[in-house]
């Protein structure tokens, strides 16, 4: 059969389930980077950025497998658009916060403390959500295009959100980004609601339901060891945490500057999805994910001893492409061969990981600034991305030996 790379969008539902990701996806970045952007011009500190990736982290790790429990109960599209909501209080908080001078980062961090609160919810309910809208056949391609959008707009949010800084100040990009999130909101009202089908068993303790997930996760050797590379090698090996830092202190660029490097890794990220989306599944997919995750760490590495904008830029895009081949990979592994009805518990295990490594990799990535310096702590988490490569690769072997993604 000839590969078809729409074939999960002449879903209509489907569509709709991507324009909402998509604006919400683009309010997001432009309210990370306006926010970082923020805090370090109150404070000055590089462990202040890396306190507002803890202040998210907590609320979402302490509440993402109660989502994804949650999803696996409740209907998903229902329970998308309420952690939706929580999600754009935190951008309404914002903006309430820039109508007057702040002096102190602390409101800041309560702020990006709701919108983990609403992300512990609506990551495993959306991710869980949209396998329900395609064939399982499709789900290489599903993800792929989400991972497409994503890419887009981290391209569009932090470019938008320096230009917004530059243009009317932080009070303007937090009023765009509740307009954005009103839009997902809305878009995502065109999907149907999908009620959970009852349990062939009377429902456990929650406990257990939980235990349940996790403990799938950890009998699934290819799962296990895809989410470990994520977990470890993105809490050391990113630093996009210290990109304000680089854009004022190392590099020399502004506002519009800093935006334009934190678009950067999206741009390549967009090249790679477009490109996977074209031709189809890879071939050596365990193969491919370990070397993509082992130079993503190296490209981090060059970025800390470059001093030359173009130079920093196509590094990190190349980062950026090497980064998204590991998310659509491990995307398809996860749907691929999880169950519909453990589907959002065992999303909510994904999203463990990958909020541990982004939220907590943001925080590390502060704290080893501090205390290291930022060019020697970029270098530092650089080498222990390739020391994670080599320990995944060693202790999973059936996830080195894999070839092609498909069902069991």
């Amino acid at each position: 059969m000839a590969h078809d790379p729409y074939a999960s969008l002449r879903f209509p539902e489907y569509r709709a389930f991507l324009a909402s990701m998509a604006t919400v996806f683009v309010a997001t970045q432009v309210q990370s980077a306006v926010l970082g952007w923020q805090v370090y011009a109150i404070t000055g500190d590089p462990l202040a950025l890396g306190l507002v990736g803890l202040a998210e982290a907590l609320p979402f790790l302490l509440l993402t497998l109660v989502g994804g429990w949650a999803a696996d109960r409740f209907d998903r599209r229902a329970l998308s658009l309420a952690s939706l909501a929580a999600v754009g209080g935190s951008g309404a908080w914002l903006f309430a916060l820039s109508l007057g001078a702040p002096r102190s980062a602390l409101p800041f961090y309560g702020a990006q403390a709701l919108a983990g609160l609403g992300r512990a919810f609506f990551r495993p309910a959306s991710a869980a959500l949209g396998t329900e809208l395609v064939p399982r056949e499709h789900y290489h391609n599903a993800s792929s295009w989400r991972s497409s959008v994503f890419h887009v707009a981290m391209v569009l949010g932090p470019a938008a959100g320096g230009g917004l800084i530059a243009f009317g100040g932080p009070r303007v990009a937090y009023a765009v980004v509740c307009v954005l999130t009103l839009v997902g909101l809305g878009t995502l009202l065109l999907v149907s609601p999908r009620p959970r089908p009852a349990p062939a068993e009377a429902p456990g303790r929650i406990a257990d339901e939980l235990a349940d997930g996790v403990r799938f996760v950890f009998d699934q050797p290819l799962l296990l060891g895809a989410m470990s590379l994520d977990l470890f090698a993105v809490l050391f090996g990113g630093a996009a945490a210290l990109l304000p830092v680089f854009a004022r202190d190392v590099l020399g660029v502004g506002e519009v500057g800093f935006g334009v490097l934190r678009a950067a890794p999206a741009v390549g990220s967009v090249v790679m999805s477009f490109a996977l989306v074209r031709f189809g599944e890879l071939r050596r997919a365990g193969r491919t994910l370990l070397w993509s995750v082992a130079c993503f760490g190296l490209c981090w590495m060059a970025f800390a001893a470059s001093r030359s904008y173009a130079l920093s830029l196509a590094l990190l895009a190349l980062a950026g492409a090497l980064d998204n081949v590991s998310v659509v990979l491990r995307s398809t592994l996860v749907q691929t061969f999880t169950p519909q009805e453990k589907m959002g518990r065992v999303s909510a295990v994904n999203s463990f990981f990958i909020g541990s490594s982004n939220e907590l990799g943001a925080f590390e990535s502060g704290l080893a600034a501090k205390l290291l310096g930022t060019v020697p702590s970029v270098l530092f988490g650089g080498a222990m991305t390739l020391v994670t490569v080599g320990a995944v690769a060693w202790r999973a072997p059936a996830l080195r030996r894999l070839t092609r993604i498909a069902p069991p």
